[in-house]
């Protein structure tokens, strides 16, 4: 025994011995009945001051004063006699509550207990409560952590637990479309308890605490600067979780460093009193501020005990009318302490009525000393308590043996708090109850918000007036930086690419500034996603992909660039066949010239030589033109031909034959053996496939760790096994696959498409695009601003954007060469080379036109019968030989003849 009560402190013998005899009894006109052997004790925080700061706690001593002349009234007795009651005060204090109430137990016959007011009052109480088995009703202890009835099996509450006014709180932050809150709380059992529900029910409906402040009950002061803690805060929204006395000092600072109305919404847990807010300022700032309190089922529409409840109130208004408030404006905690009450005298009712081996019910064994006294049939009444259902004056009251909370009349209200010129007042506004949520309460009137708004505010900090600090990494042509030099020759960097210039869209969309960190390529992807996760940054935009694994942490965007994989290599030769290959050192044009000067020249040759040259005289037109266009081609393709030219006008045209033929044939042939040399061959792979299926020795695949593309490697192709060549950047990337220390490499599609076409021309893709995903910009979870980010990225993509982006940076292209590896030569490179043989070919002309001038102009006059030759032609005529004169006309016997000299 005595080793039982070793663990109790000294300061509760003290009080026990010397503060005890001196409590007095409270001093009111309701009758004292103490002789009776059955007695309910009732723990008050304030039995006679009726002053606004403690009116709750004189309301719930007069309805359990009440509950118990009721019962006398209906003729409830136990063995005979009737309940009593006696009613002390704890001011608060667990010490003084427990010495309070085993003062009381040891000098009468107490069975049951009402209250104590407060949690950590209770927490003391209720492992007392199990020592000595009497039941223990309160009707204003909230800890959630009371619930527990297999560490607390005699403890029972009328008043809803913590957990569902964080419930009923949550989703009035849901009705409002908030997001987030700031909550204040005091350290002790009822703040730490009701901290910790709400924590627990916001995570749960994906609401967020971004901080929790602590008001020390000791100090009667906040820990840490109030005034900085809210306004460095995102949130708007303040939940008060405190006692209305502490919530008073609170709402004092608040005032004096202008936190209220306009730019915070503050949720009281209590309600408290405002009639010592009678300045002007703090009328202002205070109005439009809520409560949210527990209420009865009358305030919701419920169904309640009437009877029982007028007829307490006529008791109440008998006995000390000047306390009672009229019907309207009672305390709900008071009517909670009426039902505990009544629970007690019906549980005991049914006790005594089972006529327990003819002994008294109301039996204690034991020493009369607290701690050594046991009501003997406390398991009976226990059970009985657990049983029982009946309607109270708040509602439906019943519990089970697994909660110490009752099962349902949890209900909540809502008030408003309106100013008016006369000073400030609460007004309903809106009810909850376990099964229908909040809805309107039937009298209510409009809700008043902070600055005396009628539009529901948004619960955060506009965007607009934000700096946000974001992060971005060097991935061309996403994020690049630059060197400039200014007008005076220094040098300076600046950032531009896609989502630099994406970065400032957002800005015009949203308002926001911007103070952004850069960071190179080898910074990991991870290591910036943990840092916005813990709130060193606020936004992390680049080329980061969305994976699962990085929404356990963190959240992201809708998708800023589509994405997908690519496989990269090095380029090799191709040898793909190709039939027409031979044809590709010149363009169509130059064929078509070339051709075109082939004929030329074979008819111009025709001309010339028909009459001189054996290898084409006595042949038919047909025998001639095609002799003549083999000659002008074997002479410019360099074959050559078994006859040559006899005039000196055919020997200068086969001259620019041969000039052609030495250009055109030389750089036919270069042209064609660069092609066929360094013409591409096949590529070792043809993309992931052959990497998926080990074409590709795994410690010749570079792949950029930390990063996505580790995460599809190791999911995807290597079973989880790190047995690639680890790179640390994209340069590195590229740097390895041009030193031939990598054969192949695995990188976003956009990257390496902007790579290849403007900086590693000598590297290249293969294969098709596979793994498809989205970048997306990363933000902490339940950021404030998700929806408005959201919507602007949607705004600008919608808007055409995005496509212009992507069409300025990845569709450009730097590198000298196409898809094919020469270049055909074109007319133009060959122009000089035609003017030089028209030249040839037209002194051909012109000389062959001086040696027949004779013998054309003599045919031509046969054109022309009237005219004469001049004597002096005559003579030259007869001067010619008599050969010659006879080829000649025999050649100039036709007019067709002339043309085809011609």
């Amino acid at each position: 025994m005595m080793q039982s009560l070793i663990k109790y402190p000294f300061s509760l013998w003290l009080r026990l011995i010397v503060i005890l005899p001196i409590l007095p009894y409270a001093s009111t006109d309701w009758p004292m009945v103490n002789s009776s052997a059955v007695q309910l004790l009732g723990l008050f925080y304030d039995l006679s001051d009726n002053t606004s700061s403690s009116a709750w706690s004189t309301q719930a001593r007069a309805m359990f004063q009440s509950a118990v002349i009721l019962s006398q009234r209906y003729n409830i007795t136990i063995q005979g006699q009737p309940i009593t009651w006696q009613s002390v005060q704890t001011e608060g204090d667990s010490m003084t509550a427990l010495a309070t109430t085993c003062q009381r137990i040891t000098n009468s016959t107490i069975v049951g207990i009402v209250g104590p007011p407060y949690s950590r009052e209770s927490a003391v109480l209720a492992p007392f409560s199990e020592r000595v088995g009497i039941p223990l009703v309160s009707y204003a202890a909230t800890d959630p952590t009371l619930s527990d009835s297999s560490t607390y099996p005699t403890f029972y509450r009328t008043i809803p637990a913590d957990t569902t006014a964080a419930l009923a709180i949550a989703q009035l932050f849901l009705r409002f479309n908030w997001g987030s809150a700031i909550v204040i709380y005091q350290n002790d059992a009822y703040g730490t308890g009701g901290a910790t529900a709400i924590a627990d029910v916001f995570n749960h409906l994906n609401l967020t605490i971004i901080q929790s402040i602590v008001f020390d009950i000791a100090s009667l002061s906040i820990r840490g600067d109030l005034k900085s803690l809210l306004m460095n805060s995102l949130t708007r929204i303040v939940i008060l979780w405190m006692e209305s006395s502490y919530a008073r000092l609170v709402l004092d600072d608040a005032i004096r460093f202008n936190v209220l109305a306009p730019h915070f919404t503050w949720i009281f847990s209590e309600n408290v009193p405002l009639n010592s807010f009678n300045t002007t300022d703090a009328r202002q700032k205070l109005a439009g501020m809520l409560t949210v309190e527990p209420t009865v089922g009358s305030a919701v529409g419920g169904l309640i005990n009437s009877t029982l409840l007028n007829e307490a109130y006529e008791i109440w208004n008998r006995y000390e009318a000047d306390s009672f408030p009229g019907v309207d404006n009672v305390n709900s905690y008071a009517l909670f302490a009426f039902d505990a009450t009544w629970i007690l005298i019906q549980g005991l009712t049914q006790l005594c009525s089972l006529n327990i081996s003819n002994s008294s019910c109301a039996l204690f064994s034991g020493d009369s000393f607290c701690f050594d006294r046991r009501l003997v049939y406390s398991d009976l009444l226990i059970d009985i308590l657990n049983r029982n259902a009946f309607r109270g004056v708040t509602g439906p009251i019943q519990f089970n043996k697994n909660a110490t909370n009752r099962i349902d009349g949890n209900y909540y209200i809502a008030r408003n708090i309106h100013g008016y010129s006369t000073g400030l007042e609460y007004v309903p506004g809106l009810v909850w109850s376990n099964s229908g949520g909040w809805t309107r309460n039937a009298h209510t009137n409009v809700i008043i918000w902070p600055g005396s708004s009628l539009v529901v505010p948004s619960g955060y900090i506009e965007i607009s007036r934000l700096t946000l600090q974001v992060a971005v990494i060097e991935a061309p042509p996403f994020t690049i930086r630059r060197e400039f030099r200014n007008e005076s020759g220094a040098i300076y960097t600046k950032l531009t690419g896609y989502v630099y210039e994406f970065i400032e869209q957002l800005q015009d969309s949203m308002g926001f500034a911007v103070n952004i960190s850069y960071f190179p390529s080898d910074q990991s992807y991870n290591e910036l996603i943990d840092a916005v996760a813990n709130g060193t940054f606020d936004l992390l935009i680049g080329d980061v992909t969305v994976t699962s694994s990085r929404r356990e942490k963190v959240d992201f965007s809708t998708s800023i660039f589509d994405n997908s994989l690519r496989v990269i290599i090095r380029e090799t030769p191709d040898s793909e066949l190709d039939l027409w290959s031979f044809l590709k050192p010149f363009s169509i044009t130059l064929w078509v010239v070339s051709f075109a000067a082939v004929v030329y020249v074979g008819l111009l040759f025709a001309i010339i030589e028909r009459e001189f040259n054996e290898m084409l005289q006595n042949r038919s037109v047909l025998s001639l033109i095609v002799m003549s266009l083999w000659f002008s081609f074997g002479t410019i393709t360099g074959y050559g031909v078994d006859f040559y030219a006899t005039t000196a006008a055919g020997r200068v045209l086969t001259v620019g034959l041969y000039v052609l033929s030495l250009v055109l044939v030389a750089t036919y042939t270069a042209h064609l053996t660069s092609d066929l040399t360094v013409k591409k061959a096949a590529e070792f792979i043809s993309g992931i496939d052959d990497i998926k299926s080990g074409k590709v020795q795994s410690h010749r695949i570079g792949i950029l760790v930390n990063t996505s593309i580790e995460d599809y490697y190791l999911r995807e192709i290597s079973a989880g096994n790190r047995n690639f060549y680890p790179l640390k950047s994209l340069d590195g990337m590229f740097d390895a696959l041009v030193n031939n220390l990598i054969d192949v490499s695995i990188m976003d599609a956009g990257i390496l498409e902007y790579a290849t076409s403007s900086t590693y021309c000598n590297l290249t893709l293969v294969g098709k695009d596979f793994d498809r995903s989205a970048f997306g910009i990363v933000f902490q979870k339940n950021w404030l601003f998700n929806q408005n980010l959201d919507v602007a990225v949607l705004t600008i993509k919608e808007s055409g954007v995005l496509d212009n982006l992507k069409i300025k940076w990845f569709q450009s292209s730097a590198c000298s060469y196409t898809e094919e590896t020469s270049v055909a030569m074109s007319i133009e490179s060959m122009a000089g080379l035609f003017m030089t043989f028209a030249m040839i070919t037209t002194i051909s002309i012109l000389w062959f036109i001086g040696k027949k001038r004779s013998a054309i102009k003599q045919h031509l006059l046969t054109w022309f019968p009237g005219e004469k030759p001049h004597p002096e032609q005559n003579h030259n005529a007869e001067v010619t030989s008599n050969k010659t004169l006879a080829d000649a006309r025999s050649s100039l016997k036709s007019p067709a003849c002339i043309t085809s000299y011609l």
